[in-house]
């Protein structure tokens, strides 16, 4: 059996993981709250967390491990965004507004997601789906002193935790101190948090021992984890940013409803991300989603590719840059495994596996850079078994890679016949075809005369023309090939001379 080895953010060390039951492996991840599209930090954990995922289900097998990731479909700016689209005219009440949009998101996250090729978890609960057993959680909560209703509004005591703050590693004054924390009068003390708030007009809300209200963001997390999980389960994992105060409340408030479970053993959490260099933001014009990318056309596997190419605990900066680099290494890659495979009958992909070093590079705390590097390595060596097992394990396909990567060939060879592939698939047109081969011809007689004049002056000319203009041009005894890169305009070709 394979050791995987994960950093605990609660005791900030590099642990063997050993799960609760082997036969039950368990992991929740905090979802979206699905208000508007997934921007491209959001997509970040997605794929850590699908990737180990993966690995999990590789090592203990795939109906040995349980995924949950929520979706928070009750919350301020879900009503928010509801009443601006009723005060715009939209029609039906602003229940009905609400849950259209969340309807709307969710699919939106559905799409997204798997185009960057996500898994979807085992389950993905929606926060209104599980009032009962938050409000159970609250009423458990206050029975035992942890808890107190007031004006509506039901707080949790943060002093009555004795081990608050030990997974963001500060103490309760020095939070005070240090952070913006909702001030209200009927509040017994500053850091005291929302469990419960009252609804009032047409904002949704849930019959409740204190009154119409709906529960507040942290308490929605802890009661879908402990009804879909258990009191104790193995990880739980999201962003960097949700250690505090969201994750620390879900520890507090599950540690006091139920003393006698360990709610989560290992706590995972990944780095946040940044555009070239600079913390996304409207304001700094460089905030995008991830359908503001794929529409732009970059291909969801250039943006997993581009994801895992930083360790999850590193903070990571998307440039364009490292775009083109992840579409050149997945074009060399679609261009190796769309090769004849009538020239090795004896590879059978299906009994693709990755290989041991590779797993063992994940299975060190998620190291994906380790394992690019792998990938790199097993192209360069054309080990093709190996090659397509370890893309499996990082979540891509041979038959997706290829129809999206292999690239557009244009060949002009001895026997007079130059053939074209996958046009359609890239979107090139007959006229860019048409001119294609127009070009390709061209070069292919200018170097046969070249060979026969030793004058290579038109012919390279003609070759630094098409190289210019995003075209990798290939000549051999073959014949020439043209292979449009990931910069060619089409246009270019029109204008050529």
């Amino acid at each position: 059996m394979v050791t995987i080895r994960l950093t605990n953010s609660k005791t900030r060390r590099k642990e063997d993981f050993v799960p609760i039951d082997p036969a039950n492996v368990r992991m929740y991840v905090c979802g979206p709250t699905v208000y508007d599209r997934a921007h491209l930090g959001n997509a970040r954990p997605v794929v850590v967390f699908d990737t180990l995922y993966r690995l999990l289900r590789h090592v203990y097998g795939p109906d040995h491990v349980t995924y949950v990731r929520n979706f928070t479909d009750v919350d301020d700016k879900i009503n928010a965004e509801a009443l601006r689209r009723q005060k715009a005219g939209a029609k039906g009440t602003l229940e009905d507004l609400i849950r259209e949009r969340t309807e709307e998101t969710i699919a939106w996250y559905h799409a997204d997601m798997d185009a960057l090729g996500a898994r979807r978890p085992t389950v993905e609960p929606r926060a209104t789906e599980f009032i009962a057993q938050m409000i159970a959680m609250t009423e458990g909560l206050i029975a035992s002193g942890h808890a107190y209703a007031v004006e509506g509004h039901v707080l949790f005591r943060v002093r009555s935790y004795k081990d608050y703050g030990k997974l963001s590693g500060r103490s309760v004054d020095d939070m005070i101190a240090g952070a913006r924390v909702e001030v209200a009068p009927f509040k017994e003390d500053p850091m005291d948090f929302v469990l419960w708030k009252p609804s009032s007009g047409e904002e949704p809300g849930w019959v409740s021992p204190w009154g119409k209200g709906r529960p507040g963001w942290h308490i929605e997390c802890s009661a879908m984890a402990h009804e879909l999980l258990g009191e104790s389960f193995d990880i739980h994992g999201g962003g960097l940013d949700l250690q505090f105060p969201h994750h620390e409340n879900e520890i507090a408030q599950s540690a006091c409803a139920h003393p006698h479970g360990d709610f989560a053993h290992y706590w995972l959490h990944n780095e946040m991300l940044q555009v070239e260099g600079k913390k996304m933001s409207k304001s700094l014009g460089n905030f995008f989603t991830v359908r503001d990318l794929l529409d732009q056309g970059v291909p969801g596997e250039v943006i997993r590719f581009v994801l895992l190419m930083t360790h999850y605990r590193s903070p990571m900066d998307w440039t364009a840059e490292k775009a083109r680099q992840a579409e050149a290494t997945l074009r060399k890659i679609a261009e190796f495994l769309g090769s004849d495979p009538l020239t090795k009958p004896w590879v059978d992909l299906r009994y693709a596996k990755p290989p041991q070093e590779f797993v063992d590079a994940l299975a060190n705390d998620l190291n994906t850079s380790l394992a690019l590097t792998l990938v790199s390595k097993y192209l360069k060596n054309m080990e093709e078994m190996n090659l397509v097992g370890a893309l499996r394990l990082l979540g891509f396909y041979t038959d997706a890679l290829t129809e999206t990567f292999a690239p557009f060939r244009f060949h002009a060879g001895d026997n007079g016949v130059a053939s074209g592939h996958r046009m359609a698939t890239l979107g090139l047109d007959a006229r860019t075809g048409d001119l294609l081969a127009k070009w390709g011809n061209s070069l292919f007689e200018k170097r046969q005369r070249a060979m026969q004049t030793k004058d290579f002056a038109a012919a390279d000319a003609l070759k630094s023309a098409l190289i210019a203009i995003g075209i990798e041009v290939r000549m051999s005894k073959a014949g020439v090939e043209l292979v449009p890169g990931p910069d060619f305009d089409p246009a270019k070709l029109e204008a050529l001379q």
